[in-house]
């Protein structure tokens, strides 16, 4: 048997190359340590000098672009979702009232408030809009009178018919007012809030309400649900017309002053009553009024004349003094202990629909609902 030579591994071609390679694949998994880490960084970090700088801010800027991009387009989102969900809640808010006023006629107090910040209107006259919410004031006064004095039931079937017969009524009242302001802007006539505060204290006398406005808001509240400015606005309405009324009846206040130029040059004061005074109940009494103790809460005479009568002397004629009808002129007969006895001459000046009526007729109102009465 042949004995086999032995051959160093060095000398064997495959071996010599796994020998040789085994340190190259070692070298390349081994890990760095901190030290060359930190080395190979500073290699790998750009130099900055005052002639690059400008370029780096660019390179940062760039790579803050692709954050700050999207951010920009969510804002600009939500501000676009935000105005059409408002936009639609508008829209939504104002289809939902113009229903509930224009067709189902919704006398709701929540309505009310509504009219009262929205103008919408409920007709025109002329060239005013009449708010919907004046509308409303005078019907909701007349609805809370017969439900809290006479307990009408307003959702029962003769309740709803009741309240559809007056519909077209109040409708017509604040179509006229609408038009009684057009005459004073035309006339330059106005109400001083003097003149309110003088009929508001002439209530309290008459109906012996005390002297503040506490127990009159009271009454007013518990029979019309109004307070006092409610009150107030509702005097002012009313003595606009009666002043315009006087303004425009130029023949019964011409009238008045023959009246009181005839009493200058002499004449008998109980017989012009008898010939001119348009008051039948005292005509014929030369014009005495029936109640001889006459104060600021008499129902016969009106205010306006009894402050007269506190300035005057006895025997003494007035001049003319204007009220709520008529134009005054009287006589202080006598004075006991701050009740005073007198005559008086009146003239009737004419209702101020005398003048509405010609107005509506040229220009003619357009309603914005409907007020027929449903059978």
């Amino acid at each position: 048997m042949k004995k086999l030579k032995r051959v160093p591994l060095s000398k064997l071609p495959h071996i010599a190359k796994v020998r040789v390679a085994l340190p190259k694949v070692a070298k390349r998994f081994r890990k760095p340590n901190l030290q060359q880490q930190a080395v190979e960084a500073l290699k790998a970090a750009p130099r900055i000098t005052n002639e690059t700088i400008a370029e780096h801010r660019e390179i940062v800027l760039k790579g803050a672009r692709k954050y700050k991009y999207p951010l920009q387009h969510s804002k600009h989102r939500i501000v676009m979702v935000s105005t059409a969900l408002l936009s639609v809640g508008i829209i939504s808010f104002f289809v939902y009232t113009s229903l509930s006023l224009y067709r189902f006629q919704s006398t709701s107090l929540f309505m009310y408030h509504v009219t009262q910040i929205v103008p919408f209107p409920v007709a025109r006259a002329d060239k005013s809009w009449v708010s919907y919410e004046s509308y409303l004031f005078e019907l909701r006064r007349y609805m809370h009178y017969y439900e809290t004095q006479q307990q009408v039931d307003f959702s029962s079937t003769s309740g709803k018919f009741q309240l559809d017969t007056y519909r077209p009524k109040a409708l017509q009242q604040v179509i006229d007012a609408a038009y009684v302001k057009e005459l004073a802007a035309q006339h330059h006539i106005r109400v001083s809030s003097g003149e309110v505060n003088d009929a508001i204290a002439t209530l309290r006398t008459q109906n012996q309400l005390g002297s503040s406005n506490q127990e009159l808001g009271s009454v007013t509240q518990k029979f019309f649900g109004w307070s006092i400015d409610d009150l107030k606005r509702q005097l002012k309405q009313e003595l606009l017309a009666q002043k315009v009324a006087a303004t425009l009846d130029t023949t019964a206040y011409a009238k008045t002053q023959n009246v009181v130029l005839q009493l200058q040059n002499g004449a008998d004061f109980a017989t012009l009553a008898a010939q001119i005074s348009d008051d039948p109940s005292t005509k014929g009494n030369g014009g005495q009024y029936n109640d001889q103790a006459i104060t600021m809460s008499s129902q016969e005479v009106p205010p306006q004349v009894v402050r007269e009568l506190m300035q005057m002397k006895v025997g003494e004629t007035s001049g003319i003094i204007t009220t709520p009808t008529s134009f005054e002129v009287v006589k202080l007969l006598a004075v006991d202990n701050g009740k005073y006895k007198a005559a008086h001459i009146q003239i009737n000046f004419n209702d101020i629909q005398t003048y509405l009526q010609p107005l509506e007729k040229k220009n003619p109102p357009k309603h914005f609902i409907s007020t027929k009465v449903k059978s």
